[in-house]
């Protein structure tokens, strides 16, 4: 997690917006499993394994200083926490998802998640109300979702959380970490 990233060069980001998502990494070994497995459910939303902070947002690309000095300011605001992903859940019937559920580090996730949020640039009407997890399974078969809610109802993984990251997408690639926000200052 010690992943030193800070992308301004403008790249491929340099058109009038740019959209961006803000998430807690999951570490190796975990994350690598989590995030092999929702491939192999032939999730077509496959990413990095990851707590969602805020979800994909669009923002002017001239707002991106002010929303990184905000993130700095929420980052230091905030200190490192233990994170316990334990069993799995999911939002059916109200959608097609299995995740990892979180068991300890939900309110740390949650004031984390409402003070990004707090920046006009960021702020949104929320879908649903903010629930912390790690989608394993998306919009897949009704009985791959089943199969990836049994297989990892024993997963249990115990980690410190010492940062965020700032992500952003092209509509050309993949998410690329853009900036990692270390708490606590």
């Amino acid at each position: 997690m010690a992943r030193s990233v800070d992308r301004r060069d403008g790249g491929p980001d340099a058109g009038d917006t740019i959209q961006i998502g803000i998430a807690v990494d999951i570490p190796e070994p975990w994350g690598g499993m989590l995030t092999r497995r929702r491939i192999e459910a032939g999730d077509p939303q496959a990413v990095p394994a990851h707590v969602t902070l805020l979800g994909p947002t669009e923002i002017p690309v001239r707002a991106l200083p002010a929303v990184e000095a905000h993130l700095a300011r929420v980052a230091a605001a905030h200190l490192p926490f233990t994170l316990h992903l334990r069993g799995t859940g999911t939002f059916r019937p109200v959608t097609q998802v299995v995740f990892v559920a979180v068991a300890a580090g939900i309110s740390e996730c949650e004031l984390l998640a409402a003070a990004i949020n707090s920046a006009p640039e960021l702020h949104r009407e929320a879908r649903f109300p903010y629930h912390p997890h790690v989608t394993v399974a998306q919009d897949v078969p009704p009985e791959v979702l089943d199969k990836a809610y049994e297989d990892l109802a024993d997963f249990s993984a115990l980690f410190e959380v010492a940062a965020f990251t700032l992500f952003s997408h092209s509509g050309e690639t993949r998410w690329q970490p853009r900036r990692d926000f270390p708490l606590g200052g």
